[in-house]
Order: structure tokens, then sequence, then C-alpha cells
């Protein structure tokens, strides 16, 4: 009875065995196919395109606030023919000289097919943010020279590939967009009395990590 008993424990042992093989060697054909049609796929970064920027407010007042209302227009492009992008959590805000000086605004989650293009117009604010006084010479120095102010528009979020039914974990996405406004007209106040529209049309620099 006990040579029984461990010829069938031993048959146990093997079957237990033989199962978590096979279960490891499933995943593990199952993860080089994935990783085989990630490298011939070989997704694309998304383009994103500043198109344009509506002014509504921009004032600078003592001491170093400055108050600054404006609508952007944002287009992203799927260049890829067969992946999909999950726009999972993105924000984007304004910034002068990496300083941020609007409050962020969360964009709608988002998914984009194949070659397919998204357009958002978000509303950027910041109501008496403080800014540092190197800041604030230089930003009267940008205005007294021309008139002439680069802000940066920034998205930061996240992002998720998406090929057939298979999804890919979360990405990092940071895109730096320069937005050239020119306050010519308005050097000595530093206001912007009525609304004013720019049409930029600038490419944006876009960055994906893990």
């Amino acid at each position: 009875m006990t040579a029984e008993y461990c010829r069938h424990h031993n048959d146990e042992g093997q079957l237990v065995k033989r199962i978590s093989i096979a279960v490891v060697g499933l995943l593990t054909v199952c993860a080089i196919v994935i990783l085989l049609v990630w490298a011939i796929l070989h997704p694309s970064k998304p383009r994103f395109l500043l198109q344009d920027a509506t002014i509504y407010g921009f004032n600078l007042t003592a001491p170093n606030m400055l108050t600054s209302n404006l609508q952007i227009t944002l287009a992203s492009r799927n260049p890829n023919n067969r992946i999909g992008i999950y726009y999972q959590k993105l924000d984007v805000f304004a910034s002068y000289h990496n300083q941020q000086i609007t409050l962020p605004t969360l964009l709608p989650k988002t998914y984009q097919g194949h070659r397919d293009i998204t357009i958002w117009s978000p509303f950027l604010y910041g109501n008496a943010v403080p800014v540092a006084p190197f800041l604030e010479a230089a930003l009267t120095g940008d205005m007294n020279g021309g008139g002439l102010v680069m802000l940066d528009i920034k998205v930061s979020g996240k992002v998720k590939w998406k090929v057939g039914s298979w999804i890919s974990g979360r990405y990092q996405i940071n895109v730096h967009c320069p937005a050239y406004i020119s306050f010519s007209d308005q050097i000595k106040s530093f206001q912007v009395g009525s609304t004013m529209k720019y049409r930029l049309l600038q490419t944006c620099k876009v960055d994906i990590s893990r």
C-alpha cells in the first residue's frame, strides 16, 4: 500500500509539473507574439499642433502677480495605420520661463483610431498667480523689447496603445508647444483690453516614456 501511495503521489506531482510547464510555455509564447507584433508595427508618437490662441486677459500687477485668461485650439493626429491611442489623462496648462502661470485644465478621455485627428479647445485660467521677481523683470523686458512674449503650452498625462484587442500599459506623454504672443500695442499697461486671437499653427514637441 505504501508503494501504491508513493506511486500515486509521484503521478500527481508529475501532473502538476506538466501543467505548470504548459502554462509558463503558453505565457512565454503569448509574450513573444505580442513583442513581435509590437516590433513589426513600431508605433509612432502622436503629432500635436497648436493651431491658435485667443487672449481674453493678460495682466501683470504688483506685487509680482500675473492674471491670464486664454483659450487655445490644440490638434492631435495619430500617424499609425494599425495602432490606436487611448488618451487616459491629459492636463494642459501655460507656462512662462518654466513657471506654470495657469491652473491645469483636464482634457476629456479620448480614443484616437488609426490616422484619426482629435481637436481640443480648452480654456486656461490663472488668477493672481505669484511669479518670481526675475520673471517679472523678464516679462517686462519682453514687452518693452517689442511686445513679443513666448508662452509654453504644456500637456502632460498618460496614453495607452491599442493593437487589435490588446491594450498596452500606461506611458507618460509630455507635449511642449511654443506660443509666440505679440502685445506690441499693449506695452504700457500689460493689459489686453479686448479679445485678441492669434493664428499660430505651431508644431509641438512630443516625448513619450515609460
